[in-house]
């Protein structure tokens, strides 16, 4: 039987036209997906492998076109094979926003991903998209128990406990459903973004597209996953994209302290499903890596919980159940 590498082998010499071509790893990634990138000559290609099983290439096509559309950097598609789930991208290069971030560069690239996410959400896609609702925002919130709690660490909630999670998460989840709707990206960070010319960010990775919380990609984006900013330049950033939202019509004139609520409360339901999820990569998808992204991402939760009375039963949580489980090595 070909195996599904000689099928992309087979498919990428029917889009090229010829066999002379060099096919390597461009990047993994922390779904089912994975990228090659192929050379030809001084041309370059990237492949995408997402098996139609497990992903959808469709969305990922419909959405690069409708985001290029409104002037956004996403990579144009020169060939598809939907049945089987090959791509042939534009290679927006290699250098990966989290690779060159710094103190003295960080401005200037979040200023160009501030502004590419205010186009995103003033003239983003909405028609067509799933809806991040209560029950969407609450089975997220469950990948953190199921996953993280339970699996992970071992933990299984007595009634109290249970309870006061559920507390939590009505917070949350009634926090997100206040905040004005737009499109959302849905992992627009620093691994997500790249530096390319001319300028502007190259963006990847949105097909799992949604119509949601005005804070959430903003939170993704300056509350990483995957690196970490002094609180004080996180907020200014903030209430900068804040004044931008307004000015651009995204945003009523809603005050600095209700918009950071928004923000702290979507940050603690994102990063409470993203510890959930590098749990579940590492134990049920063989990717240990992502653990070591968890200690950051719940420093962000438990800094939060212990400013909103709203979440003082999840602030518990953590200090009484989930801090010492991680101190006896659950991660």
């Amino acid at each position: 039987m070909t195996t599904r590498h000689d099928l992309l082998r087979q498919w990428v010499a029917s889009v090229l036209g010829k066999d002379a071509f060099t096919l390597e790893p461009a990047s993994s990634d922390a779904s089912f997906r994975r990228y090659w990138r192929v050379r030809q000559g001084d041309n370059t290609l990237i492949i995408m492998d997402a098996p139609p099983a497990q992903e959808d290439c469709g969305r990922f096509v419909d959405l690069a076109r409708r985001l290029r559309a409104i002037g956004l950097h996403t990579p144009e598609v020169h060939a598809q094979d939907l049945a089987n789930g090959f791509l042939a991208l534009s290679d927006l290069g290699d250098r990966l926003y989290l690779a060159e971030l710094d103190a003295a560069r960080a401005d200037r690239l979040y200023a160009d991903a501030l502004a590419a996410l205010a186009i995103i959400q003033a003239r983003g896609p909405q028609e067509g998209l799933p809806r991040y609702d209560a029950p969407f925002l609450g089975r997220e919130l469950e990948i953190f128990r199921d996953w993280f709690l339970g699996r992970h660490l071992g933990l299984t909630l007595n009634a109290a406990e249970a309870a006061g999670w559920d507390r939590a998460g009505e917070a949350l989840i009634a926090s997100a459903l206040e905040q004005p709707q737009v499109c959302v990206h849905r992992d627009y960070h620093s691994r997500n973004l790249m530096i390319t010319e001319p300028a502007g960010p190259g963006i990847l990775d949105f097909q799992d597209a949604v119509v949601g919380p005005v804070t959430y990609d903003l939170v993704s984006l300056l509350r990483d996953c995957y690196i970490q900013w002094p609180a004080a330049r996180v907020t200014g950033w903030a209430l900068g994209y804040r004044q931008l939202a307004i000015d651009s019509g995204v945003l009523p004139a809603v005050d600095a302290a209700r918009f950071l609520r928004w923000f702290d409360l979507m940050g603690v339901q994102r990063h409470l499903k993203a510890c959930g999820i590098f749990a579940r990569l590492h134990h049920r998808d063989g990717k240990p890596n992502y653990l070591n992204d968890i200690p950051r991402t719940l420093g962000y939760v438990r800094e939060v919980a212990t400013r909103y009375p709203e979440l003082g039963d999840l602030e518990r949580l953590l200090a009484e159940r989930i801090a010492p489980a991680l101190a006896g090595g659950g991660v």
